[in-house]
């Protein structure tokens, strides 16, 4: 049973080193403080023009959530209380006793109460938020330590790294309870674990691993036993020897998983029971798909390397997107789940990737990707930066990492788990000794051994891209192409040696009307001004990128059209001409190339904040252009031309299906 503590909290906001609160408000819970400080009037709606900035002072605060609960009655039940998502160096407190402490927003945390607290009536509750920036600073960064758009400190906090600031996100390192807090009350016998995997399948039979684990107080096990049901139709059935067992099994003429465009996604209702004298006594159930996924992966450059996606023994043509973060304040994500994921459907995807700059996502998202026919490419949350190698931080994401593959494992739209985003790039493109990445302990070391414990039949891949045995960057099978950024049709996107590329993009502007609800009108035809800066997720603040993305959105006008108009409407309209044209040729070259090419995960289909981008979707669900380009373009069966080639160009017809 759940009991939820959602709903208003009293919120304290303390200044740095004040004893005292300076701010008194009311929190809403989930939620963001700063969602709670515009909610109160004291700051203003962050994603309109500049306003990101004036929440800069926030950063070295410290907050305390206070509300009172009736605890239940938890009877002979285990009682804990849970934070689906805490925000993130936090003590709790439970009648001003400290109860425990926690360091990381990215997986649940949760507190076993003391049986003597269970006999009901009124108790307080308070949570202790440290600031994270000021914690960071008690860390170690050695000579080797470097992140993106130099913010450092995400390196050493187990928070989602885009939110200290990122080239697609603003930077609002927030605090709060951003998922559901409850008190959950469990049975003494129950489940703890129930894994299945499958081991092979064809349309004649599929065959099926099962795990558990199990806890009771009972010594005896003799009166234990374990079925499985299908459908509701019993499978199979084992006396339990130990707290801990497994089995497989066979399906005959198996309804199969197919991803979209291959097949139906089918799904089976499995259901573990714990039995006692026969008799249920805990039992979960779990919707599973019944596919067999084999991945080609061969390191060597050029036309030398492989990656290839089989399912059910059939080679998969993998078109789709990457995921960013919903939304820079993460409490709202589960809002916009269903229409993103409409999103991939309208556009003829089948497959998305879940960046690693990101969070994890809840399940209701790898749900509707179960039920869609969508794979789902899994980065664990590291992206652009080089780690700590230390054990304390080894020790942490391996936790991390073995509660989000449990959580995920049974999921038959998940593909494969992949260490980190560009982790590789960034000790390559440092210049470090030769090789550096493959010294990185967390992706070499740790997190492989996290997914052979928990999930040994699905694969790893270290890093997003890949970059291993002396070959170089953009000669690895699988690639992020992004390059110059110049000529869509430059010899840099041409002449790719990659046979998958799993990120690669082009601007497109907003529509002038989607530019209004965020832009001042004063504003909104100076591409280089405040508003535009802060919406080129350029934290202006704090530094200044290399390159800046609306000179590139403007220089991707001009090299197509020749000159860039000063009319804000023509100049929207021919960035996303442009935009879509270059989406369209990358997936179209892509698909010419089959099965030299085997896929293209573009980036990326919805913005996370109001912003200019690559996405192809705003921030407010409207679509630009190149929306439309790429459904006519991820067609199933797609008829298409190729690139020129002396007086001859040759009409293909790319079937994926």
């Amino acid at each position: 049973m759940k009991y939820s503590l959602g709903g208003s909290w009293r919120l304290l906001g303390f200044e740095a080193g004040a004893k005292e609160p300076t701010l008194e408000l009311t929190a809403q819970v989930p939620g963001n403080v700063e969602l709670d400080l515009c909610r109160a009037g004291i700051e203003p709606e962050p994603f309109w023009g500049t306003n990101e900035y004036l929440y800069r002072k926030y950063e070295s605060w410290s907050w305390r959530f206070e509300r009172e609960f009736e605890l239940p009655e938890a009877g002979d039940s285990e009682a804990h209380l849970v934070f689906g998502g805490l925000n993130c160096v936090a003590d709790v407190y439970i009648d001003g006793q400290l109860l425990g402490h926690c360091e990381n927003a990215l997986i649940e945390q949760r507190f076993a109460l003391d049986p003597a607290m269970l006999k009901g009536g009124a108790h307080k509750l308070g949570v202790f938020i440290h600031s994270a920036v000021l914690k960071a600073r008690e860390s170690d960064f050695p000579a080797a330590s470097t992140a993106c758009e130099g913010s450092e400190e995400y390196t050493r906090l187990r928070m989602p790294p885009h939110s200290f600031g990122w080239d697609i996100m603003p930077r609002f390192p927030s605090a709060g309870m951003w998922r559901d807090v409850y008190i959950e009350t469990l049975p003494r016998i129950r489940f703890t674990q129930v894994y299945y995997a499958v081991r092979q399948a064809d349309r004649k039979h599929a065959d099926v691993v099962f795990k558990y684990r199990f806890t009771t107080p009972d010594a005896d096990l003799k009166r234990y036993s374990v079925r499985v049901l299908l459908d509701g139709r019993e499978v199979t059935r084992q006396q339990a020897r130990f707290t801990s067992g497994g089995d497989s099994f066979y399906v005959n003429e198996p309804r199969l998983w197919w991803p979209r465009g291959y097949g139906e996604a089918e799904l089976y209702t499995a259901t573990m029971e714990l039995l006692r004298d026969g008799e249920a006594v805990d039992s979960v159930t779990q919707r599973i798909g019944l596919r067999e996924v084999k991945i080609e992966h061969r390191m060597a450059p050029g036309d030398a390397g492989e990656f290839l996606v089989k399912v059910n023994g059939e080679r998969i043509f993998l078109h789709g997107s990457n995921w960013v973060p919903m939304d820079a304040f993460h409490s709202r994500d589960a809002e916009r789940y269903e229409r993103a994921i409409e999103l991939f459907k309208e556009s003829n995807c089948n497959i998305l990737r879940l960046w690693g700059g990101n969070v994890y996502e809840a399940d209701r998202l790898f749900e509707l990707c179960d039920e869609a026919g969508l794979l789902v490419w899994h980065d664990f949350s590291m992206a652009c930066a080089v780690y700590s190698q230390q054990d304390g931080f080894a020790d942490v994401i391996e936790k991390e990492a073995s509660a989000v593959i449990r959580r995920l494992r049974n999921h038959p739209c998940i593909l494969l788990w992949s260490g980190d985003n560009e982790v590789d790039e960034t000790y390559s493109g440092r210049g470090y000794w030769p090789e550096a990445n493959c010294y990185n302990r967390i992706t070499r070391e740790v997190l492989p051994r996290a997914v052979r414990e928990n999930d040994p039949y699905r694969m790893f891949l270290p890093s997003s891209p890949f970059i291993d045995g002396g070959v170089k960057r953009y000669e690895v099978p699988e690639q992020h192409l992004w390059g110059p950024r110049a000529w869509f049709k430059d010899d840099f996107y041409r002449s790719t040696k990659a046979h998958f590329v799993s990120e690669c993009g082009y601007h497109g502007c907003p529509s002038v009307e989607t530019l209004r609800r965020f832009i001042p009108e004063k504003e909104l035809s100076d591409f280089f001004g405040p508003s535009w800066t802060a919406h080129s997720s350029e934290y202006a603040l704090l530094y200044k990128r290399g390159y800046n993305r609306n000179r590139l959105m403007l220089d991707q006008v001009k090299l197509m059209f020749g000159e860039v108009p000063e009319e804000l409407e023509e100049m929207s309209f021919l960035s996303q001409f442009v935009q879509a044209e270059a989406f369209k040729f990358f997936i179209e070259r892509a698909r010419a190339g089959m099965w030299r090419r085997t896929g293209l995960i573009w980036w990326n289909m919805l913005d996370g904040w109001p912003q200019i981008s690559d996405a192809v979707v705003d921030w407010y669900f409207t679509k630009k252009r190149a929306f439309s380009a790429i459904k006519r373009a991820q067609e199933p069966v797609c008829v298409l031309l190729d690139e020129p080639s002396g007086w001859e160009q040759r009409v293909l017809i790319s079937n994926c299906t």
